[in-house]
């Protein structure tokens, strides 16, 4: 049979004809990706990719290679003895060292690396870890920014070689260990141990996690085969992400038996806040957040200002997108249908249309004068204006006042999920509350409109977060019919901080800064509360200064405020910060300690305020001594409630002064 095409046309058909039925177009080509640990949970979505055959598809050959205690993972891609790698945030720090790493997706959204440490206190934090003894895994630099924006200098640990292994912290040969929430808690829940974390996001350092990355090299000599391999390792991450309990199964069995298969789905369910597939597409990143993190570690001085993201982020410019490519044919096929059928309907309505030019041209004008007056609004306005997708929950607009706002262009937001501007630890409730608003709005009749008034706090592009408060409303695309939310932000910043004052005034002494009677009230309340559910003490110290009406006489009230003030900033330099210390009026205080095991606790602290007052104050050029009475009341040996306590304490303050004055009284029934 004769071909009625000729041979050149047949071959470029055929070719298509393989791209659009979803052949592969790379030979089996072998590749390996170096991962940054043990084989787990935490690389699901490359395991999926391999034995769900994504890899295979794409044409290529994959070797996934785990990592040991020690390796060095860049130096491995960098090198060539890889051609993939698993690696954090410091990569940037990787970049500016002259190792030509590139980007191509980001997994984690938010990084699970933090420190965790054996519970001692209930008032335990960050800074207790000066002087312990800590196992600090090589190349987490976003848990030495940590510590340096907490003021903690690298000198003040004991760094230990991190052995990897969690039975050090939990049998004391270490006080604590940098770790990632998906892995490390598992084992000390297993064991019992109770433990505390710290994580860098409760001061604002919220980096990218593991990251998919190659080499410069690699990107520029095969970037079909970097295009290939990112595409199939998404999609396994989202097969992964989707399927939890088969990928456990999958990587207990094939690729980590000694661990179960309980401990994966440990590690999927911690995961899932931390990749946010729900919200964010999986290896989604964005210049603008890698922007943040490189200003933070310029910050604490780890990386120049003005560092060149040239080369670092990787671009998918979709050039071999085969899907893209089938879209594009039956597209196209379909619009040749269409308008070879429509032609002869244009034809017909040709002539209406010209009668209908000059009314068109007059709601043409109307229109734009129409959207130059809106233009004009949402350009020129403070508030910001935007609008989003109800199913998807991403911008679709956002007015240009958003720079003026939180630094971001509108282009750096359209497209990016509306809740990513929110803290985390919010995001899910107001998701909810979002759902349930859209739910009553179709339930409602049509046209109902349905508003919502919140205030949040968002992040800027600089660091510094802004109040806003947020007028929403739920309403139909009229042109698209598409569900939309609609809203204006305005910026309450100075309105928050006058209420935060107003609020700070009406609960602390305007003297001293310390707070006053009412505050103590209710904090006596809550510490007495919690100490009849868990058994401790609750210490009161009544505290009386000696002496000072004559001050006030001699040198006048000047001199005597003054006095008052030093004398606070004594009182608190001799409590925790879980404790209070309170101004009752006049020269009348009052410490409230709400956790104590014993008497000898409270005397204690009562007798270092005692040595402190009675310490003498310079006062300009005044020397000045006064001294203290001091009262002791404990919950529960000397009172059961909050007034009992109190008037035991002043009870006691008063026999300290008739026993001499500068002096510590415990108080007692028979007294």
């Amino acid at each position: 049979m004769t071909s009625i095409l000729p041979g050149p046309a047949l071959r470029a058909l055929g070719a298509v004809l393989l791209l659009a039925l979803g052949f592969p177009v790379l030979a089996a080509t072998p590749v390996t990706l170096q991962l940054k640990w043990t084989h787990n949970f935490q690389f699901a979505g490359y395991y999926a990719a391999l034995e769900k055959g994504y890899y295979r598809d794409a044409g290529l050959e994959v070797r996934i290679e785990e990592a040991r205690p020690g390796l060095d993972v860049v130096g491995q891609v960098v090198s060539g003895r890889a051609d993939f790698g698993v690696g954090n945030s410091a990569l940037l720090l990787d970049r500016h060292a002259g190792r030509p790493v590139v980007v191509l997706a980001t997994i984690f959204q938010h990084s699970p690396a933090v420190y965790i440490a054996r519970r001692q206190s209930a008032a335990q934090s960050v800074h207790d870890l000066a002087g312990q003894r800590v196992m600090v895994e090589p190349a987490m630099a976003e848990l030495t920014a940590y510590l340096r924006r907490e003021g903690i200098a690298d000198d003040r640990l004991t760094v230990v070689e991190h052995s990897f292994n969690t039975r050090d912290l939990i049998d004391g040969k270490v006080d604590a260990m940098s770790a990632y929430l998906s892995y490390e808690p598992y084992f000390l829940d297993q064991a019992g141990v109770d433990y505390q974390i710290f994580t860098p996001r409760s001061v604002g350092i919220d980096f990218y996690g593991d990251n998919l990355f190659t080499s410069e090299s690699l990107l520029k000599a095969r970037p079909d085969l970097a295009r290939a391999f990112r595409r199939a390792s998404l999609r396994g991450w989202e097969y992964a992400m989707a399927h939890p309990g088969e990928i456990a199964t999958l990587i207990h069995e094939r690729y980590a038996p000694a661990v179960s298969r309980d401990f994966q789905l440990f590690a999927a369910r911690q995961m899932q806040s931390l990749i946010r597939a729900d919200m964010v597409e999986i290896g989604y990143m964005n210049k603008g957040r890698w922007q943040h993190i490189a200003e933070t570690y310029e910050g604490i001085g780890m990386l120049p200002a003005n560092f060149d993201f040239a080369g670092f982020l990787y671009a998918p410019d979709g050039s071999a997108d085969l899907e893209g490519l089938r879209a594009y044919l039956g597209l196209t096929l379909a619009l040749t249908a269409l308008v070879s059928a429509g032609a002869l309907y244009v034809y017909r309505m040709n002539r209406r249309l010209k009668r209908s030019v000059a009314e068109a041209g007059r709601a043409a004008a109307e229109l734009q004068a129409g959207e130059e007056k809106y233009r004009l609004l949402t350009e020129t306005m403070l508030d910001v204006v935007w609008t989003a997708d109800a199913e998807t929950l991403r911008f679709c607009y956002v007015s240009p006042s958003v720079e003026r706002l939180l630094g971001y262009t509108p282009a750096e937001l359209i497209g990016t999920p509306l809740l990513g501007a929110l803290d985390p630890a919010i995001a899910d409730e107001v998701k909810t509350v979002i759902r349930k608003g859209v739910d009553t709005f179709l339930s409602l009749s049509p046209g109902t409109p349905v508003f919502r008034t919140d205030e949040f706090r968002l992040p800027s592009k600089h660091g510094d977060g802004v109040w806003v408060e947020v007028l929403s409303t739920c309403c139909r695309n009229p042109a698209s019919g598409v569900l939309e939310l609609h809203g204006v932000a305005r910026d309450i910043s100075e309105r928050r901080a006058s209420q935060a004052r107003i609020a700070h005034m009406a609960q602390h002494d305007m003297l001293t800064e310390l707070p006053n009677r009412a505050v103590v009230s209710d904090r006596l309340s809550q510490a007495l509360a919690a100490a009849r559910r868990n058994g401790h003490r609750v210490g009161l110290l009544y505290i009386d200064l000696d002496r000072f009406k004559p001050v006030n006489d001699a040198y006048g009230h000047a001199v005597g405020d003054q006095l008052l003030r030093q004398a606070a900033i004594r009182m608190r330099g001799c409590v925790r910060e879980s404790d209070t210390v309170a101004r009752f009026g006049g020269d009348e205080f009052v410490v409230l300690l709400p956790l104590i095991d014993t008497l000898a606790d409270a005397a204690t602290v009562a007798e270092k305020i005692r040595a402190a007052l009675a310490a003498p104050f310079h006062l300009a050029s005044l020397r000045v001594e006064v001294s203290s009475s001091i009262g002791v009341a404990l919950y529960p040996d000397h009172g059961a409630d909050e007034a009992a306590l109190t008037l035991h304490a002043d009870a006691a303050m008063y026999a300290a002064k008739h026993c001499g004055r500068d002096r510590v009284t415990v108080f007692s029934l028979a007294a």
